[in-house]
């Protein structure tokens, strides 16, 4: 893992055609071994959670190629590796385990992190999990607690929508435009040899929490498309 964040740390400082063209076998080799960990998570995820089962490679990871067309920033690559695993791949709509190397930081955050949840869901399916909440925001909150992870209120509204009532301590819930559990993490995480495997640990406990997320998403898609 060290190879992976030396080659992050430098593309952050050296976002460039050039000198990305002069380290294209360095990044072919970094990214072979990031392929493998991603492989490896979905394995070890797979033994707690079937869902994720036989997914491949492509189904979980992005290029590192950023689309500039609409984005004031001009860099043109992204300064970190991540994979979304997933039940159904990358783009299914569901929740799923997030994993995040951004080893100085980038354009939309810093540094690396976990994360568990379901990101930007369609508006039918953020209607079917508000319901989900109202009927069942102590477990959503028990499991949340479960998990040990923070819920990130970055986007939450700043009232609780109309046509929906749960309990005051629960509002906060039905404030959240998106699901997501995240924790951040250190360069040093990655450095320890278990790295995988207490990843994999800290996604077996957001299994509950998701579980009960992807009911919801599952009736949306059951339902209301």
């Amino acid at each position: 893992m060290k190879e992976i964040i030396d080659f992050l740390s430098d593309l952050h400082d050296n976002n460039n055609r050039e000198w990305f063209e002069a380290n294209k076998p360095r990044y072919r080799e970094v990214l072979a071994r990031h392929n493998d960990n991603v492989m490896r998570l979905v394995e070890l995820i797979s033994r707690f959670d079937s869902s994720v089962e036989g997914l491949k490679l492509a189904d979980c990871t992005y290029r590192i190629y950023r689309d500039t067309r609409f984005s004031k920033d001009k860099t043109p690559y992204k300064d970190f590796f991540s994979a979304f695993i997933v039940r159904g791949g990358k783009r299914s709509g569901y929740g799923g385990y997030y994993l995040h190397i951004s080893p100085k930081g980038h354009t939309w955050g810093e540094g690396s992190f976990l994360a568990a949840g379901n990101v930007c869901p369609e508006p039918y399916v953020l209607r079917s999990l508000r319901e989900e909440i109202e009927d069942n925001a102590e477990l959503m909150a028990a499991n949340i607690a479960h998990s040990g992870l923070k819920l990130d209120s970055t986007n939450a509204l700043k009232r609780t929508p109309r046509g929906f009532t749960v309990a005051a301590e629960y509002e906060y819930l039905l404030r959240q435009r998106e699901l997501i559990l995240s924790r951040s993490l250190t360069n040093d995480w990655f450095l320890a040899p278990d790295w995988l495997e207490r990843t994999a640990e800290v996604f077996e406990r957001c299994k509950p929490f998701l579980d009960q997320v992807n009911r919801a998403t599952q009736y949306a898609y059951e339902e209301y498309r």
